[in-house]
């Protein structure tokens, strides 16, 4: 495996198992990654063998920490931003989208775009030492597309969604699960058989009532959603942005401007 990382699919029996793997990145995400993820969520959404698909990261400190930030030093303008957040919000419509159950096992950080691929997904188990967040106010100065913010919304609430986005405040296990975000936690030594077991028991249930009521709720939660480029546009062309991407990859603590 090469510094680009990988995503990879397995299929046992009815469940499929799909793996972020760069683990000296916590997982964050490369375009190369985001590639990859799309085209196997292209694939399963044509097979009629697999009833449950589970998400979880390699390595055992991260399920996904967001995306690789090093990317965003191309970015010129606020276009660029535009562009970027509709290809995320493709990827993860895909997620959303797959007609079975889909599980994310997360041990470690899901921050980012790894927050929102684990809210893309329909049932979520943590560990204790799972933590929650979209820090980026914090540490880049972006922000999230309007579908996006509208899952976290969706997830956790708007009491909490701004905590995470205007305080950069990222949440515990216990925090996650007291909103409903966790289905379960377990020690990382029993994520394995935990997620197996909560496997069976959506494999025990009627398909197609998973399927058509699964396809009912994201209809509608997608419904009406708000054009939203122009507050993207905003973001990635201000000068804040790109001073928050030169000091992240450099590891200096951001100056914000406002401007």
């Amino acid at each position: 495996m090469n510094g680009q990382g990988c995503v990879t699919l397995t299929i046992r029996g009815a469940v499929a198992s799909v793996t972020f793997d760069r683990p000296s990145a916590r997982n964050a995400m490369t375009w190369t990654m985001y590639e990859q993820l799309a085209q196997i969520c292209t694939d399963l959404a044509a097979r009629g063998d697999v009833r449950v698909v589970t998400f979880r990261g390699a390595g055992g400190q991260a399920f996904v920490a967001g995306t690789d930030i090093a990317q965003f030093q191309d970015f010129q303008s606020g276009d660029d931003g535009v562009a970027y957040e509709r290809r995320i919000d493709a990827g993860i419509a895909l997620i959303e989208s797959l007609p079975m159950p889909t599980v994310a096992a997360i041990d470690g950080w899901a921050v980012g775009g790894g927050l929102v691929i684990a809210a893309a997904c329909d049932f979520r188990i943590g560990t204790p030492a799972s933590r929650f967040g979209v820090p980026i106010a914090r540490t880049l100065g972006n922000t999230l597309s309007m579908a996006n913010l509208a899952r976290l919304k969706a997830a956790f609430g708007p009491a909490v969604a701004k905590r995470m986005l205007l305080l950069a405040e990222v949440l515990d296990a216990d925090q996650a699960a007291a909103s409903g975000f966790l289905h379960d936690i377990c020690p990382a030594t029993e994520l394995d058989a935990s997620l197996a077991a909560f496997c069976e028991r959506l494999l025990a249930l009627a398909p197609v009532t998973q399927r058509v009521a699964k396809e009912g709720l994201r209809r509608l939660a997608s419904a009406h959603l708000p054009d939203g480029d122009d507050l993207v546009r905003q973001c990635y062309g201000s000068a804040d942005f790109h001073h928050g991407v030169e000091a992240f990859v450099a590891r200096r603590t951001p100056i914000w401007q406002g401007n």
